[in-house]
């Protein structure tokens, strides 16, 4: 398989502006879109694109890390930083992860601990500090599109073919994950569950409690 390009969405501040994303990576060839952190998030934007993207969700940084690595993929932290390269100058290797920051801080520290290297987009006006990060990730995976030689997508007139949507439809605003991941949290979420006592002096978990305060008379 040739090279392929992602994209980590972690801390954005403006949850539909992951639909946006989401509509420039099915446009630009991301083979996934990873989330971090929280695992849902505002669909508004994406204009249907969602049904023909992959998402992969992970708890923290270090999970994504951990796959994209096992994957053989360069994290490419989109910042502006002291050693940063121009991106159309096309500092890449191999398969790249890019991973964009929170709309008005940029990237953490946390996040850039994570990252490989880091690519800038040049400006030549003097009207604006940064761009949006839809639009920067749009620039940066069009940059990166253009160096992996992705295949241009077909045309019909004056757009380009959408693919047929998948049979099985769903309302896509969060990222689904496997059983065993879900059974997984689920007995952090226990472990980590403090224990409170009844008036007998048994414990109880704070969630046994809540299901027997609201739940359903018997």
């Amino acid at each position: 398989m040739g090279v392929e390009s992602y994209v980590v969405v972690h801390n954005i501040a403006k949850r539909h502006n992951v639909g946006t994303l989401a509509r420039s990576a099915t446009a630009f060839g991301v083979s996934e879109l990873i989330v971090v952190g929280r695992r849902d998030f505002n669909a508004f934007g994406s204009h249907g694109s969602t049904s023909h993207l992959a998402f992969r969700h992970f708890h923290s940084l270090p999970e994504a890390r951990s796959f994209l690595k096992e994957k053989d993929c360069d994290i490419c932290g989109v910042e502006i930083t002291d050693d940063a390269v121009a991106v159309n100058q096309h500092p890449f290797k191999r398969s790249t992860a890019f991973l964009v920051g929170n709309e008005g801080t940029g990237l953490s520290a946390k996040e850039c601990e994570i990252c490989d290297f880091f690519v800038y987009i040049p400006q030549y006006g003097c009207g604006t500090a940064s761009l949006n990060v839809t639009v920067a990730a749009s620039i940066v995976l069009h940059q990166f599109g253009v160096w992996a030689g992705f295949s241009e997508r077909i045309r019909d007139g004056n757009k380009f073919v959408v693919a047929e949507k998948p049979a099985k439809q769903v309302k896509r605003n969060f990222c689904a994950e496997t059983m065993d991941a879900i059974i997984e949290e689920r007995k952090s979420r226990k472990q980590n569950t403090p224990e409170f006592f009844d008036g007998d002096g048994n414990a109880q978990s704070s969630s046994n409690l809540l299901e027997g305060l609201f739940g359903d008379d018997q």
